[in-house]
């Protein structure tokens, strides 16, 4: 059968009974085994905190563009920060968006001999001084996706007959999620253009808000783009590349684009980006031999690279790539050879 639209499942029935619990796991488990992608409903996030990081999202975006610059990410060497139009790279094209980065807060990590290069990646954000608010907003979103994220990975374990706690070990103590506030200028006019190139997440779970209206997502499904277009009261979720590594395949991670809006229009969206501990290596979970025998093996990106077993080997090497001017910057070392 063709797909026409993501699959829609509502995780509120993990609490309905262990018939409803049990039909949930088997629905997501297919969903993310046959597409990668669905829509997630039942999730319980207040209405108003969606409004809160929308609404304080589009106020920094309006803000000028010297105070967007005070916070530009090539001022980061943990990536974070504000990216302006045209400042980062997707399968080695040019992505028409703004957008600012925005991490766990921790102290830096120095490198130095023994000490892996992805530990570079830990430290503070770069929040801007006009916007005083949008500290505790995003650290309230932070804190909802975390536990949504963390209840489907649980369902999602115990749904290919792993342990309910088999992936809490790698989240629970340094967990490093990552939201991207992200502004599509439209560019399309009407020829589509590329808002952000085809590409795979490479963490665990993307939990995706979309401003209500606002289309342009496509996801690969058997060689074909289908519109994702935002459901109101929903996320959009999808794996990352370390799911597929944890089940040899089974699980996939999709192949997914962003078109530019229509010129004289614009798109926000905010992908939260779901992801282990930097050193963390996601286990194999030990599936039953139906779901093995129809596991694909592992993929890989759009760049031909190899998935690699530590997570943050992963991180570094996509931000390296997606943002040679803070490679530049600060890890020059990194580039050498």
């Amino acid at each position: 059968m063709p797909l026409e639209t993501l699959p829609v499942l509502d995780i509120s029935r993990l609490n309905a009974g262990p018939a409803e619990a049990s039909l949930f796991r088997d629905e997501l488990r297919n969903a993310m085994h046959e597409v990668g992608f669905f829509y997630l409903a039942g999730h319980g996030v207040p209405q108003e905190l969606t409004d809160a990081i929308l609404g304080v999202s589009r106020r920094f975006f309006e803000l000028p563009e010297d105070q967007k610059l005070a916070v530009e990410n090539v001022h980061s060497p943990q990536f974070r920060g504000y990216t302006r139009v045209g400042g980062e790279l997707t399968d080695g094209a040019v992505d028409w968006r703004e957008q600012i980065d925005i991490g766990v807060e921790r102290e830096t990590v120095e490198p130095g001999s023994g000490v892996a290069d992805y530990w570079r990646l830990e430290g503070p954000n770069l929040w801007p001084e006009a916007l005083p608010d949008m500290r505790q907003i995003v650290s309230e979103w932070t804190e909802r996706l975390s536990s949504i994220s963390l209840a489907l990975l649980r369902a999602l374990a115990v749904s290919l007959g792993a342990a309910e706690d088999t992936f809490d070990a790698a989240f629970a103590a340094r967990a490093f999620p990552l939201l991207k506030i992200v502004r599509y200028p439209g560019e399309s006019n009407p020829e589509p253009k590329q808002g952000v190139g085809s590409h795979r997440d490479g963490g665990v779970l993307t939990l995706l808000l979309v401003e209500p209206g606002k289309g342009g997502l496509q996801v690969d499904y058997q060689g074909k783009w289908i519109d994702a277009p935002p459901v109101p009261g929903t996320f959009v979720v999808n794996i990352g590349e370390m799911l597929e590594l944890a089940t040899n395949g089974y699980l996939k991670a999709t192949l997914h684009r962003v078109i530019s809006p229509l010129r004289g229009t614009d798109r926000m969206s905010l992908p939260f980006f779901y992801n282990p501990a930097l050193d963390a290596t996601m286990p194999q979970l030990a599936v039953s031999a139906d779901f093995q025998a129809r596991a694909r093996g592992l993929s890989v990106d759009p760049t031909n690279s190899p998935i690699l077993e530590t997570y943050g080997d992963n991180a570094l090497r996509y931000r390296l790539r997606a943002h040679p001017n803070v490679a530049a910057a600060h890890h020059a070392d990194l580039l050498k050879g």
